[in-house]
């Protein structure tokens, strides 16, 4: 008897993507084969991504290519709950399953169905890694340490989707952190939707790892993470007051001095607006505060240009506010309505044309901010992880630097590399994303 085999599409977001790797991993415990090409699938999964209309438009896209290509499509993801499930069924009604995201059990459920369970399978013999499937390379795994989250912003859908915050319990998310790395991970991400509020679920119950305590709270994981001897980087923090805290651990090289912050923008009027939460809090005074007790301290955010009511007032006063910050790594957006979020109704939606120009006008003001902060990085030494080789070259990333989201080294003359190496290296150019540097040693 072959063996079963099921076909896998993954999209979106890094925490999406950790949802790929729980149904791939069970899948292989199930005995099933996982292969890279429609036509050698028995089925195939599309875990999907909804979170706005171009992504959906991709998802929508997927799903049609899966159909055509093989015919027998399982669907889940964010994109399968709510409304957006009746437009994937109505577009395509011949779809074995749609669920919504974290759904593993009924996709596990849905492949049972239409591929019976291999018999010959001994998951005793058919091992699967400690560490689970991986979709990363060998050398980084992003660490989800909950799911949903309990704020309402109004431009956003995130909680109708994936529900109201439930934190992991620490116990597990440190022993999944030490399989990792006992793999040969070298750098931990840690994500969730709002990882500052990691434990409010739980009331920061107590948990256990190696036989002691340990808080189901950011800082508590942190600082045990930071025994684990590998790179950790925190995504997706909300700037409350706890934050603070974490910024000593970064100082004294515990935790990688890194904050991925959505601050989404200056304005407290339009911030309000947005019901962002912690929008109340001095956030320059802050960041001024942290650089004083960690000045390596690099900073990465997301803002949003033209959400509903947002003045000429209000975007100058975001213009005045970037160079004040200071931040290394920017993301900047055009507002676009997602279907079911409470920013539609807002008045005075701003116009395509004023949201293009604002962009322009703020990514040029930020580029030329991330240009002279990595100028100010030429003739210094750093710590490099090595992620792949280009020509001659070899391409890393410094604690400065996210995958797939931020700049890159690039260590010239540096190709016998290999990916996960950890060197010291000098920077010797940059631009307005990337610095280059010379090898010192490996």
């Amino acid at each position: 008897m072959t063996q079963a085999k099921v076909g896998f599409v993954s999209l979106g977001c890094p925490k999406a993507l950790v949802d790929s790797e729980r149904i791939l991993t069970q899948l292989k415990i199930d005995g099933y084969e996982v292969v890279s090409s429609y036509q050698n699938a028995d089925v195939v999964v599309v875990n999907t991504c909804g979170f706005i209309d171009s992504a959906k438009q991709e998802s929508l896209d997927a799903i049609g290519e899966a159909m055509q290509e093989n015919g027998k499509v399982i669907v889940t993801g964010c994109m399968g709950k709510g409304n957006d499930a009746q437009v994937i069924k109505q577009a395509f009604p011949e779809v074995l399953s749609v669920t919504g995201p974290a759904a593993y059990e009924e996709v596990m459920g849905a492949v049972h169905e239409y591929i019976p369970q291999p018999e010959n399978h001994n998951p005793h013999i058919d091992l699967v890694p400690p560490q689970g499937v991986k979709l990363t390379p060998r050398h980084y795994a992003y660490l989800k340490i909950s799911e949903g989250c309990n704020h309402r912003c109004s431009f956003c859908i995130i909680p109708a989707m994936r529900g109201n915050l439930v934190s992991r319990p620490v116990g597990n998310v440190l022993d999944e952190a030490e399989r990792l790395v006992a793999a040969g991970t070298k750098e931990l991400l840690v994500i969730s939707q709002d990882t500052s509020a990691y434990g409010v679920d739980v009331k920061y119950r107590t948990g256990f790892w190696q036989g002691r305590p340990v808080k189901t709270r950011m800082l508590e994981l942190c600082s045990a993470l930071s025994e684990l001897g590998v790179w950790t980087r925190l995504h997706y923090v909300y700037p409350y007051p706890h934050v603070d805290e974490l910024i000593p651990l970064m100082a004294e090289g515990k935790i990688l001095p890194y904050l991925d912050i959505p601050f989404q923008h200056a304005s407290p009027r339009l911030l309000k607006a947005m019901k962002r939460p912690a929008h109340q809090e001095k956030t320059l005074e802050r960041i001024q505060k942290w650089r004083q007790i960690c000045p390596e301290l690099a900073l990465r955010s997301t803002f949003i240009v033209g959400f509903p009511g947002e003045t000429d007032e209000d975007f100058e006063q975001l213009l005045a506010w970037l160079p004040e910050a200071q931040l290394d790594r920017v993301g900047c957006f055009q507002y676009s309505p997602v279907d079911g979020a409470a920013a539609n109704a807002l008045p005075n939606h701003v116009p395509d044309e004023l949201k293009q120009e604002r962009w322009e006008r703020f990514m040029e003001t930020q580029q030329a901010i991330s240009a002279q902060r990595l100028q100010a990085k030429i003739g210094r030494e750093m710590d490099v992880l090595i992620d792949s080789t280009e020509g001659e070259n070899a391409v890393g990333r410094s604690y400065a630097d996210a995958p797939e989201i931020d700049g890159v080294v690039i260590v010239e003359n540096a190709a016998h590399l290999s990916p996960g190496s950890m060197v010291k290296v000098k920077v010797c150019a940059a631009d307005e994303y990337d610095v280059w540097a010379e090898l010192l040693e490996s």
